[in-house]
């Protein structure tokens, strides 16, 4: 698998945002904390990776009913879809000064009920130290569903099945897409949103 670039200039990928607000009181709060007694970023990306995916709730696994999109909120009200997601594991890295990007992948929502494509939202992030990126999936855990931060293999939450018209998308972004951004800002509600989650990415890659 080889990951691009948006953006050649690595900058781009620490930059702070009105949805990225890593400024944030509480954001720099949980990171500095999540960092404490850390030597090594192998040890501080797992730790923020394993804390987003593990104790922010993914809203459509509890019946959640906040829609949540800047990183701040997400952390706030400790649920958020997967985009929502990746843009608090995107502050809270960027805060630490760990370059992080916004990846997608055009998934089957639900083989039986909704066998259409709609975008799946993760990460990537630089390894310093290890000279590469890799990507990794907050989306959290469940059964079927095992997502892990590995070094050696991408271990995400879904496997893409191309026979079945599913798209790995392996550009790195610098920012959040603006449909993602949009479907969670127009959609109020957690059912609102599950009917109108975004297929497409805002430009073509």
């Amino acid at each position: 698998m080889k990951l691009e670039l948006e953006k050649d200039d690595i900058k781009y990928y620490l930059e702070s945002s009105d949805i990225i607000d890593f400024e944030d009181d509480n954001i720099q709060r949980i990171a500095k904390e999540l960092a404490s007694g850390l030597k090594d970023e192998i040890s501080i990306i797992k730790k923020v990776y394993e804390f987003v995916r593990d104790k922010i709730s993914h809203s459509f696994d509890i019946d959640g009913r906040v829609v949540t999109c800047r990183a701040s909120d997400v952390l706030k009200f400790e649920e958020g879809v997967c985009y929502a997601k990746s843009h608090l594991l995107a502050a809270i890295l960027r805060n630490l000064k760990i370059s992080t990007g916004f990846c997608y992948q055009k998934l089957i929502l639900d083989d039986s009920e909704k066998p259409c494509l709609v975008l799946h939202g993760l990460n990537a992030v630089y390894v310093q130290s290890e000279e590469k990126w890799i990507r990794i999936d907050a989306r959290g855990n469940k059964e079927g569903v095992k997502a892990e931060f590995c070094l050696d293999e991408e271990k995400s939450a879904f496997p893409v099945r191309k026979d079945m018209g599913e798209e790995d998308i392996l550009t790195i972004f610098s920012e959040p897409d603006e449909n993602v951004v949009g479907s969670l800002y127009n959609n109020k509600t957690v059912d609102d949103l599950i009917d109108n989650l975004p297929e497409e990415l805002n430009y073509r890659v």
